[in-house]
């Protein structure tokens, strides 16, 4: 226990890196995401084939393999960031791409009578007024499971440098060889926050549902 009480508010620190990293990624993702989906929905001639290549890159490539082209590739043609600005741009580069299918899918369930109804609005107006806020509703469930994938997946970003939870857990098992104590604190830090993050995620399900939404 002394050394649990010891190791803890290393993990503190690390935890709010974190969560920094991932709550950016998250939004940025979502923007990259509704970007990508609309240009997707409407077929927009070029953009739509470059939207889909993206699509297709970003998920059947691991983020690990992503972040080492960003961190070590980029700088050899004179783009060099902070390891924290890699692992952010990473996860806006992973995650934009599972926002646009979680989000394209909220789309497609839409009747095709509501887009011909909405049409002469414009296709911002629709989007805004009429497609957005049905296919959010229908797509919770997908978005919240991306939202927890990212936050895991901020696990691997350890390997440029950052000082996050992975990280400090393999470096307290390399000095003090305290395996066990180390990891235990590492599945409580990342159960501290993605629980509240799952329960919210159902909570708001079941709020669109009981809504009308996403049925």
């Amino acid at each position: 226990l002394d050394i649990l009480a010891r190791y803890a508010p290393l993990y503190v620190d690390a935890a709010i890196l974190t969560l920094r990293i991932a709550a950016i990624g998250i939004v940025g993702s979502l923007a990259v995401g509704l970007l990508v989906a609309a240009i997707r929905q409407y077929r927009i001639p070029v953009a739509a084939q470059i939207a889909a290549a993206y699509v297709e890159l970003s998920r059947n490539t691991p983020l690990l393999v992503q972040l080492f082209f960003i961190y070590f590739g980029l700088p050899r043609v004179g783009i060099k960031w902070s390891g924290e600005t890699c692992a952010i741009v990473g996860l806006i580069f992973l995650g934009g791409a599972y926002m646009a299918e979680a989000l394209r899918s909220g789309l497609d369930s839409i009747a095709t009578i509501q887009w011909e109804s909405a049409s002469a609005l414009g296709r911002t107006q629709t989007l805004r007024h009429v497609a957005l806020p049905q296919a959010i509703a229908t797509s919770v469930p997908p978005l919240a499971a991306n939202v927890i994938f990212l936050i895991k997946e901020t696990s691997v970003v350890s390997v440029v440098a950052l000082p996050d939870l992975v990280y400090v857990a393999k470096d307290l098992i390399g000095m003090s060889y305290n395996t066990s104590e180390a990891l235990i604190l590492l599945v409580i830090a990342y159960l501290v926050i993605l629980l509240p993050v799952s329960i919210a995620a159902r909570l708001i399900e079941k709020k669109v549902r009981r809504g009308g939404f996403g049925n």
